[in-house]
């Protein structure tokens, strides 16, 4: 009996160990792709130039992704669930609003240039199939309303000043979606100076304007 027991909780840690192996191989196979897609473009990458990039034989890159539109959802998937969690920790914690938005701006180049080096297959959500989609497209807009209601909030507080939160959301989110489009990782800046003047620049522009003379 004890050697039974013994055994079957040694079962656990080699499972998790497996599973977390294959989890790490996925997003060096993501991060592959990611490459690929920046350099070729979506639509002219295959899963064999994803297979070559990623060091893995067709046959084996199989094993981990069914096809390009998985490797795709994987990337906004994962995209996704990261931003998410950063937006719940910004919306959760304490400070001013602008101090936890810098932070959640900070945190979505990083996310984005990090992992995905710049890609912008977090971006191509009409690639997927239509059935793919839905569930990416949920995530997406839970995403711009929990930033929404941050904006929203700072303005309550008086530390934004009178704007539509809809709209300046959407500005803001376009602002650091589109450094995938630019950003290259041989350039002169890294990805934490990107991410730190990008985040300041933008929520600094939601103060208050101050002076009798200011334009509204």
């Amino acid at each position: 009996m004890v050697q039974t027991l013994n055994r079957s909780s040694n079962e656990v840690p080699s499972s998790e160990r497996v599973q977390r192996k294959s989890e790490a191989r996925r997003l060096e196979i993501l991060r592959a792709a990611a490459r690929v897609f920046r350099r070729l473009g979506l639509s002219a990458t295959g899963m064999r130039e994803i297979a070559d990039e990623a060091d893995l034989s067709p046959g084996n890159l199989y094993y981990y992704f069914s096809g390009k539109d998985e490797i795709l959802l994987f990337c906004q998937e994962r995209t996704l669930e990261r931003l998410l969690a950063a937006v719940e920790e910004a919306r959760g914690g304490s400070g001013s609003c602008a101090g936890r938005l810098r932070s959640l701006m900070s945190a979505h180049v990083r996310c984005m240039l990090d992992e995905l080096e710049g890609a912008t297959a977090h971006l191509e959500v009409e690639a997927l199939p239509e059935a793919m989609r839905a569930g990416v497209i949920e995530k997406r807009d839970a995403y711009e309303h929990a930033v929404r209601g941050l904006v929203t909030e700072g303005i309550t507080r008086g530390e934004f000043g009178e704007t539509d939160p809809a709209l300046v959301t959407r500005a803001m989110l376009g602002a650091v979606n589109w450094t995938a489009r630019w950003y290259r990782p041989e350039g002169r800046r890294s990805v934490a100076e990107i991410a730190d003047s990008l985040s300041e620049y933008l929520v600094r522009g939601l103060a208050p304007a101050s002076g009798a003379g200011a334009v509204k």
